[in-house]
This record gives structure tokens, C-alpha cells and sequence, in this order.
């Protein structure tokens, strides 16, 4: 999600102020709407998320949430049981699935993220939910961003998360994509000020 440094909220057509970078498709603008800043809560609607910012690694994220059906179909809704149990048959009917990104370290990641999800389960009291949400800053302790300059890629909780993760077994959960995953999870709320779904 690209725009010029320092950009405020931008009103639409429908008159209501949004970030810049929801106005810029149709996808983004029913996804910033409904869905990114938004509490999300359950083990495998939070794998899933986990999933999804891994495989947006290096590409623009209106390429996964293009392809996010395809994605769901694939792999089992995410269902960490069901992912943490795929084979190598499985891995090789990823590879050949056109509605994915087919990058193998990816693929591999997903289905290792899901056995490191259930161990979690084992090890960790409230399981993935609860470990991720631990996360969470204070709400308080953050200004709200009133431009897109404002708005960090990183986070002191998100480069704590990313290093408790990878400790974890969890691949592709570096600090950057950590601190995705919280914004688009509601865990931070990055909605500019003035902005409609803030």
C-alpha cells in the first residue's frame, strides 16, 4: 500500500474520508472499509492472517487479497489441524494451484506455521489468539497518525512478536510483516485520523 509520504485521509466519491491507499481499487476500498484495522480473534482466523501476510512477502497486497478464495480453498480455510496435517502430496497440489502464489519456502512455511500454531495450543494458556494479542499496545501509548508519515512498518511489539514467533518454530513473521499482521488485525489501529473507519 503505496502513496506519496506524508498523505492525510482522502475523500471519495461516496464522500466518505478514507486512507489514501483504500481508495486506490475497488478491493481495497470494500477491504479498508470492513475488514483492515478490525478485531479478529480465533486461532484460525489469526493463522490465516499469519498465512496471508507471509505469502504477501515481496509482492503488493492486492495480489493476495485478490487470490485470498483461492487461498482459503487451498488450504483447507486455514483450519491449523487441517494445514499442519498436509503431506507432500499436499505440497506438490499447492505448487500446481494457480489460484496461490506457488513459491515452495512459502508453502513450506504454511504448513510448518500450522504445526508451530498447535503447538502453541499446547504451550501457551489461550493458545495463538492469546499469545498474538499479548502483543497488543496500549492504545493509550500510541497518537493516532494523522498521515501515512506517521504510520511505522515496525514496531518495538511487533519485533518482540516476530522474535517470539520465530522462537516459536514460525517462519516468514519477520518484524515488518509482525507489525502488518497487527495493523490488519486490529491490534493497532492505524486508520488515520479523520479517516472514516477509524
Amino acid at each position: 500500500m503505496s502513496e506519496p509520504a506524508g498523505t492525510g485521509p482522502v475523500v471519495g466519491e461516496d464522500g466518505l474520508a478514507r486512507c489514501p491507499w483504500g481508495l486506490s481499487t475497488p478491493d481495497y476500498v470494500a477491504y479498508h472499509d470492513t475488514e483492515w484495522g478490525r478485531t479478529v480473534h480465533g486461532d484460525d482466523a489469526l493463522f490465516e492472517r499469519i498465512c496471508l501476510e507471509a505469502f504477501q512477502s515481496g509482492l503488493s497486497w492486492i495480489t493476495i487479497l485478490r487470490r485470498r478464495e483461492g487461498f482459503r480453498a487451498a488450504f483447507g480455510g486455514f483450519v491449523i489441524d487441517e494445514v499442519a496435517a498436509f503431506t507432500d502430496a499436499d505440497r506438490e497440489r499447492l505448487l500446481g494451484d494457480p489460484g496461490i502464489i506457488r513459491n515452495r519456502a512459502k508453502i513450506d512455511a504454511a504448513i510448518t506455521n500450522a504445526a508451530a500454531a498447535q503447538e502453541v495450543r499446547k504451550t501457551y494458556d489461550g493458545g495463538l489468539d492469546a499469545l498474538l494479542w499479548s502483543y497488543a499496545p496500549d492504545p493509550a501509548s500510541r497518537p493516532a497518525p494523522r498521515s501515512t508519515a506517521d504510520v511505522p512498518a515496525t514496531s518495538p511489539e511487533s519485533t518482540a512478536l516476530a522474535k517470539d514467533l520465530k522462537k516459536r518454530g514460525f517462519r516468514f513473521v519477520g518484524p515488518t510483516t509482525a507489525y502488518a499482521l497487527m495493523q490488519a488485525c486490529g491490534l493497532v489501529n492505524d486508520h488515520l485520523v479523520g479517516c472514516s473507519a477509524r
